[in-house]
């Protein structure tokens, strides 16, 4: 299998993730105006399955290093297995929020508040489970980014009075979504072998746990969103006639999405062998700026803000990179 070979490349790889994670939400955004978050998530869903299933079957069956994909699953322990599943299930009810919360608040709200929320509880967990970096560095980082969080919720809260209002249902998803997600990646990195070079007994290869954590999506999502399209945060529900009603680009743009954030997950996944997880993860929700910045310049949410929100979101903006920085000297 694909396996890589230094730090500078795991960077590398860190940074593919967060333009990933930081821009599916566009797909989700394109196709708001004809078709719900609800339908959409199905072909989302259904793309993070086809992507997974690619990638075992050519990166992560080529080469000498490694185990191959097949072979991998022969050989693995089912405690394993389930704990790839289990951060497939927490991941689908953190991004489902988060969804909901896109479609409610924006992008450039939904991610600062709850991706960076779920960066600090992921960068925690992961580092506890396999402390590899300066905890100085890292932790520093941590600070600077919960004071991002911070800003951008008084933005958004002094926004909502200007236009519409305090409305308090996009901030609060994207607060559980965060708590969520940012348990989801340890249960992965912990059904791995730590060292991607030497297979040991039972334990997944990289491409077979992203396997394994997408079916745990995809079982998961029979329930939850099942649930969502009954009972929808925002809107009337809809059917499952609603979604076959849906035009080949409709279904095409969200399995684009699903796709594009896979990617994304499986970058930060190889990365962590030679990064480790804590900064691996960190990195990749360096994605919280990505979004940010298509949601403020591109898709104008903060258009109708009032006078010095402008200045908190640089601010938050600057923390943001700030805190990243040091999560990459960290190492």
């Amino acid at each position: 299998m694909f396996i890589i070979e230094s730090y500078g490349t795991a960077v590398l790889f860190c940074i593919v993730t967060m333009l990933c994670w930081g821009s599916w939400a566009n797909t989700q955004k394109l196709a708001a105006g004809s078709w719900r978050f609800e339908l959409f998530y199905w072909d989302y869903v259904l793309g993070i399955v086809a992507l997974a299933l690619v990638l075992a079957l050519t990166m992560g069956s080529l080469g000498e290093g490694g185990r191959s994909f097949l072979a991998d699953i022969r050989q693995a322990d089912p405690a394993n297995l389930g704990s790839a599943l289990w951060g497939g299930v927490l991941f689908n009810a953190a991004n489902i929020l988060l969804g909901a919360a896109i479609a409610i608040a924006g992008m450039s709200v939904a991610f600062p508040v709850g991706i960076g929320l779920a960066l600090v509880i992921g960068v925690v967990v992961n580092y506890l489970n396999a402390p590899v970096g300066s905890a100085g560095l890292l932790f520093s980082g941590m600070v600077l980014i919960v004071v991002a969080i911070l800003l951008n919720a008084v933005a958004y809260r002094r926004t909502s009075i200007a236009s519409t209002g305090l409305s308090t249902k996009g901030l609060l998803l994207s607060v559980v979504a965060g708590c969520l997600m940012g348990l989801f990646y340890g249960y992965v990195a912990q059904s791995m072998f730590p060292n991607f070079e030497q297979p040991e007994p039972g334990k997944l290869s990289p491409y077979t746990a992203v396997v394994f954590f997408a079916i745990g999506i995809l079982g998961s999502n029979l329930l939850f969103n099942t649930l969502l399209m009954r009972r929808p945060f925002v809107g009337a529900p809809v059917s499952y006639t609603d979604y076959f009603r849906g035009s080949s680009r409709d279904h095409l743009t969200g399995v684009l999405g699903g796709m594009i954030w896979c990617l994304g997950m499986s970058f930060s996944i190889l990365a962590s062998d030679k990064a480790g997880p804590a900064i691996s993860y960190g990195l990749g929700q360096g994605a919280t700026v990505v979004a940010a910045l298509w949601g403020i310049y591109v898709w104008k949410e903060f258009r109708a803000a009032p006078k010095g929100v402008s200045a908190l979101l640089n601010g938050m903006l600057l923390c943001y990179i700030v805190g990243i920085g040091l999560l990459i000297v960290a190492r």
